[in-house]
């Protein structure tokens, strides 16, 4: 074995001679001096408790660099069922009259605002509660780092609060439940707590772990102890970022005015925008002219945080884009135009993958040694199929294949579900008594999601099944398929020789796998090259025919041998 002196090795460590022999002392490695060598597999051990001390010196000096970072200002997004009270305690907190200015009282836009407290600041996302609105609201729960999901005290929970949450969820996002209207008459907090549990949700006050909150948003009871909550979440995020760092942050929205052009929401995730930089969102790029913060003042920087309307965009950039700082025009245009090649290739890639059929074939497509994980939109025409249903996912999960029921629900599949579908790795939408609607249909081929309907619960049963078994490795066991025994060896014109066999018993496939026994020994296996029925060429030949086989890479036959045909079979459940 190859030896290697210490101090040649400390040398290549970039270590001193004197701390590697310390090192060999703890490990009780014996040694006379730093010209002594060690053997390959000493060495080898040395070198990987080195590469592992410097891994965790590295950890510990990135994390020492982030505990350094100014904290920055939680970013929380409002999320609830329409009519909740969501816009009210967003303007409750910002003193404004906003439900007022809108349609119906219902929020119709994606804005962003501070507010200042004695702990800190917090910036709200206003996000929409309306099912009309699921495409804003997502975006906004996958840019915030908390949730707070407003229910009704004298409501409950509604299809939208059930959306919100599993929109939260997906995003990876902490809650916080606010129960809002507790200064009606018909309040019951008692009964949402209830419902929050049937959700999985156990409040602290229950002995659970869920941060809820009753609030008044009209009078403003306990609004104060819900931006407590906030900022104690946001503490234990330990929410952190780099103003000096290269700049990046996020679209919120983007809308074209007919005096200033393309006006763009933009939350500043790290480092400092400032005007005169050049952005590039996607594959549109543009530069820096002005930017107004949410009090309507124009501001020369933004920092982490910060939402800010920018004025300087081409053209429109889609809400949810990551945003780039480039150092100018030219890198900004090249940025672009690769980015716009890029994405008709994956609009390409996404026409193929649309194509999937069945649930089996999309989990097929994950990556080999990954755990399977198998997430489910549930629709059905009543409550009682819902809960049938789930009881037949709970005894079809298996210990290899986990199944995630990310929303359950009466009445027909909605746009929303797609888009919650779509955000979400290896999800599936699967309706049983109810049919989506047309539109439904055609936004579930354009985003590439898997839509199944069902009539019969079995058929339903027959889908799940296959979507585990598509991720089980199946146990394979080997079949013989039948022998042929070599009786005559035939010379080829161009060389090489052909086996005349009779086959003894069960058949000779043209598939299979051949094995020459001689005298009960194998002395080869491999594939047939030509299976014959005098000058034909056939698939298989069954016991009692004569056939001529060729076989791909030998030709010694002797007559006696035999030829074996095997083949790999799968071993049923029920096996």
């Amino acid at each position: 074995m190859a030896k290697v002196r210490i101090y040649q090795l400390a040398k290549e460590l970039g270590m001193e001679n004197k701390e590697l022999m310390e090192l060999l002392d703890t490990m009780g490695v014996e040694y006379k001096s730093h010209a002594s060598t060690l053997d390959e597999e000493t060495a080898a051990a040395v070198k990987e408790i080195v590469a592992e001390q410097k891994g965790l010196e590295e950890k510990k000096k990135a994390e020492e660099a982030r505990a350094a970072l100014p904290k920055r200002p939680p970013v929380v997004t409002i999320m609830g069922h329409v009519d909740h009270g969501k816009t009210t305690l967003l303007d409750y907190l910002r003193h404004s009259r906003i439900a007022e200015r809108e349609a119906g009282g219902i929020t119709q836009h994606v804005g962003a605002f501070t507010v200042e407290t004695p702990q800190g600041r917090i910036v709200f996302i206003d996000t929409p509660g309306h099912e009309a609105f699921t495409t804003i609201r997502e975006r906004g729960a996958r840019v915030a780092d908390i949730a707070v999901i407003v229910i009704a005290a004298d409501d409950g929970i509604m299809p939208q609060t059930k959306e919100a949450i599993a929109h939260a969820k997906a995003a990876g996002v902490p809650m916080i439940f606010a129960i809002n209207k507790i200064d009606l008459p018909r309040a019951d907090v008692d009964k949402v707590m209830q419902d929050l549990m049937k959700e999985g949700f156990v409040p602290e006050a229950y002995g659970g772990d869920a941060i809820v909150v009753p609030i008044s948003a009209k009078t403003g009871e306990n609004v104060d102890e819900l931006l407590d909550m906030i900022l104690l979440v946001a503490e234990m995020e330990d929410l952190r970022a780099d103003p000096e760092a290269e700049p990046r942050g996020v679209i919120l929205e983007s809308k074209r005015d007919k005096q200033a052009g393309v006006l763009v929401t933009l939350l500043v995730h790290e480092g400092t925008f400032r005007v005169g930089d050049y952005l590039v969102a996607g594959d549109v790029w543009g530069k820096i002219r002005a930017m107004v913060d949410p009090d309507g003042k124009q501001v020369k920087e933004a920092l982490p945080g910060t939402a800010v309307q920018v004025l300087g965009f081409r053209d429109l950039p889609e809400a949810g884009t990551t945003v780039e700082w480039v150092p100018d025009e030219v890198a900004a245009k090249h940025i672009a135009e690769e980015r716009r090649e890029e994405r008709k290739a994956r609009e390409q890639e996404e026409a193929e993958r649309r194509k999937v059929k069945s649930m089996a074939d999309l989990l097929r497509q994950m990556q080999e040694g990954q755990k399977a994980e198998i997430n489910l939109i549930l629709r059905a025409d009543t409550q009682g199929s819902l809960e049938a249903i789930k009881g037949i996912l709970a005894k079809e999960e298996t210990e290899d294949v986990k199944i995630n029921v990310l929303l359950e629900a009466v009445g027909a599949p909605t746009e929303g579900d797609i888009l919650l579908a779509s955000t979400t790795e290896n999800a599936a939408i699967l309706s049983f008594g109810v049919n989506p609607p047309g539109s439904v249909k055609k936004k579930a081929e354009q985003k590439g999601v898997l839509l199944k309907s069902f009539r019969i619960i079995y058929d339903l049963i027959d889908e799940v099944r296959e979507m585990v078994r598509a991720q089980t490795e199946p146990e394979m066991k080997e079949e013989v398929v039948g022998h042929a025994e070599v009786r005559a060896v035939f010379k080829l014109p161009k060389g090489g020789k052909v086996a005349g066999c009779m086959v003894t018993d069960g058949k000779i496939v043209r598939n299979a796998e051949i094995r020459v026994l001689r005298g009960g020994e194998e002395i080869w296996s491999g594939r047939i090259d030509s299976l014959k029925r005098f000058k034909d060429d056939v698939r298989e030949v069954a016991a009692g025919y004569e056939c001529g086989i060729r076989l791909a890479g030998f030709d010694d036959f002797q007559e006696g041998d035999v030829l074996e045909a095997v083949r790999q079979v799968e071993v049923s459940e029920a096996q």
